[in-house]
C-alpha cells in the first residue's frame, strides 16, 4: 500500500516520525545504548571537570600575567592560525558546494576561529591604525561571517530536525534532544542518573 500525499499530510508528526523510521534501514555498526550512555556520562563528566579547572586557572592567570609580554614564535603562530583558518573555510567551501553534512562541523569551527581572530586581532593591536584596522575588520567582515557560519548550519539542522518529525516546527533548536532512542525503536534507553 501506497501513501497518497493527503494521508501523509493528515498524519500526526508522531505518525510521520513512526513512518520515517520504519523506512529507515537499521544503520547498523552503532554502538549499543549502554555504550552510548557510558560515553555521554564520561564525556559530560569531563566537561564539567574541564570547567571546574579552569575558572581558578582563568583567576590565577588574571592575578599573575604581566600586562606587557614579548612573544616569541609571533609570526609561525599567526601565520599557522591563518592557515588552519584558511583550511577549515575551504573545506566548509567544498562541503557545501558537495552539499555534504560535512558542512557542519567545518562551517561552525570555522566561525568560532573567525571569533577568536577577531578577539586577538583587536586585542593584540596598537592603539591608532592598527587598531582601527582590527576593529574594522572584526566588525565588519569577521564576526558577520562568523555569525553565517555558525548560524546557517544551525538552521539546517533545525530544518532536517522538522523535517524529519524529530522537533515540532515551532520548537528551538536548543530544546531538541538527541534522538538515541528512535535508532533503537526495540530497546530501551536506560534512565539518566
Amino acid at each position: 500500500m501506497i501513501l497518497t500525499d493527503e494521508q501523509i499530510a493528515a498524519l500526526t508528526a508522531a505518525e510521520r516520525r513512526e513512518l520515517i523510521l520504519r523506512l529507515t534501514p537499521d544503520p547498523g555498526g552503532l554502538p549499543s545504548l549502554r555504550t552510548i550512555e557510558r560515553i555521554r556520562k564520561w564525556r559530560t563528566a569531563l566537561m564539567l571537570v574541564c570547567v571546574a579547572a579552569l575558572i581558578p586557572w582563568t583567576v590565577y592567570l588574571a592575578v599573575t600575567l604581566p600586562s606587557h609580554y614579548v612573544a616569541r614564535n609571533w609570526v609561525a603562530t599567526w601565520v599557522g592560525f591563518d592557515i588552519l583558518l584558511l583550511t577549515m573555510l575551504a573545506l566548509t567551501a567544498v562541503a557545501g558546494w558537495k552539499r555534504k553534512q560535512l558542512v557542519f562541523p567545518t562551517a561552525f569551527a570555522s566561525g568560532v576561529l573567525l571569533i577568536c581572530d577577531a578577539w586577538f586581532d583587536v586585542m593584540t593591536s596598537q592603539r591608532g591604525g592598527d587598531l582601527t584596522q582590527a576593529l574594522l575588520s572584526a566588525f565588519l567582515v569577521e564576526l558577520p561571517l562568523a555569525f553565517i557560519l555558525i548560524a546557517g548550519p544551525l538552521r539546517l539542522l533545525r530544518h532536517l530536525a522538522v523535517r524529519h518529525g524529530f522537533i515540532h516546527p515551532h520548537m528551538q533548536l536548543w530544546r531538541m534532544s538527541i534522538p538515541i532512542p528512535d535508532l533503537y525503536p526495540d530497546r530501551k534507553l536506560p534512565p539518566r542518573d
